[in-house]
């Protein structure tokens, strides 16, 4: 096992923070990736990980993603995340969100946190009353609520750009797509789909989310997972956990493009890029193409304006046109000619901040 000093110098990370209190049964990880743009701005993830080192590395993985996130949108934000290790409905409690408030206090506006997986807008409200550096508080509190819409919605743009590539027409309308995870991001998605005129297939861990879902659309097609690489489809959109593109499953995949909410798609970045390439699929690199909720909360920073908030997710639209064209020039894989622009802008911005 490599110590967490490897695995922080490895990605580059400049501070991680193990928080723990026994009293509300909290034990959390704060990973702050890189402060170049601005303060490290990040969801906090309550998952139950089978042990810490994979809780570590969650929140290692996810935080590089944020900082990537916040630089090809042009956000003055830094990259951070963090985790709370526990099952959800066993630990919530008003006791242990107040507690995180003030470790996250403890870091002095470093690092901002925000909603994530299994936690919501009245958890981020508990966690107001400790700290300010919080975002997505309820709107009758002067925040933007759910970023959900804003992440599903930037989703769909990028999912129309990458149909525009395979196809010459980014309508979705009878399209085949698959939407793995319905949570809120995904069930969002599925609206936008649906609308669009496309026949939508679900799938989810989760027989709850499933039965919301199916209840709210009526024309999707549940689909078990050990099925999903049967269909034949036009898109998959993976907007559950990360690492569903690896060699198995890509080795199994029929569709022209992958356009998802999910982060941290690709298990390795540079192995399953380039394989994507080669089997013709198109990927839209999941910190672009899932930047909606981020551009959302961080709006929330400068004083909230939702049409403002709007105009900046659908350039997510040309930025992976962009991408897509970068790649073939550089006869790159979509996910390094992202990076590489993300990359251009921090180092643009430290040099203009190292200057008098």
């Amino acid at each position: 096992m490599q110590s967490v000093f490897d695995h922080m110098q490895q990605m580059g990370h400049e501070q991680v923070a193990f928080c723990h209190d026994p009293h509300s049964g909290l034990n959390a990880i704060i990973a702050i990736h890189n402060t170049t743009l601005g303060p490290a701005l990040g969801g906090t993830r309550l998952w139950n990980y089978n042990t810490h080192e994979e809780a570590i590395i969650d929140a290692l993985r996810l935080s590089r993603g944020m900082t990537y996130k916040a630089a090809i949108s042009g956000l003055n934000l830094g990259g951070g995340k963090a985790v709370i290790i526990g099952n959800a409905p066993e630990i919530k409690s008003e006791a242990l969100w107040r507690r995180y408030g003030k470790f996250v206090n403890s870091l002095n506006g470093k690092y901002i946190t925000a909603e994530d997986v299994n936690t919501s807008a009245r958890d981020m409200e508990y966690i107001s009353l400790e700290t300010e550096f919080v975002t997505g508080v309820p709107e009758y509190m002067g925040g933007s609520g759910d970023p959900s819409p804003f992440t599903a919605y930037g989703v769909f743009v990028g999912m129309k750009a990458a149909a525009k590539k395979a196809w010459g027409s980014d309508s979705l309308s009878g399209k085949r797509i698959l939407v793995q995870g319905v949570g809120h991001v995904g069930q969002y998605l599925t609206g936008h789909l649906i609308e669009e005129g496309a026949k939508v297939f679900i799938t989810d861990i989760n027989n709850e989310k499933i039965k919301q879902t199916v209840e709210k659309f009526h024309s999707v097609e549940v689909v078990s997972g050990d099925k999903i690489w049967d269909l034949d489809i036009d898109i998959y959109a993976p907007c559950a956990l990360g690492a569903t593109v690896n060699s198995e499953t890509i080795s199994k995949m029929r569709f022209p493009v992958i356009a998802g909410a999910a982060n941290n798609q690709l298990a390795e970045e540079n192995v399953h890029g380039p394989m994507l390439i080669e089997k013709g699929i198109h990927y839209v690199p999941d910190f672009l193409i899932n930047a909606g909720g981020l551009i959302n909360v961080g709006a929330e920073l400068d004083g909230y304006n939702r049409e403002r908030v709007m105009g900046n997710v659908n350039k997510i639209y040309d930025r992976t046109l962009e991408i897509f064209d970068l790649s073939e020039k550089e006869k790159i894989h979509t996910q390094a000619a992202a990076m590489k622009i993300a990359e251009k802008r921090l180092q643009d911005i430290a040099n203009v901040k190292a200057r008098l």
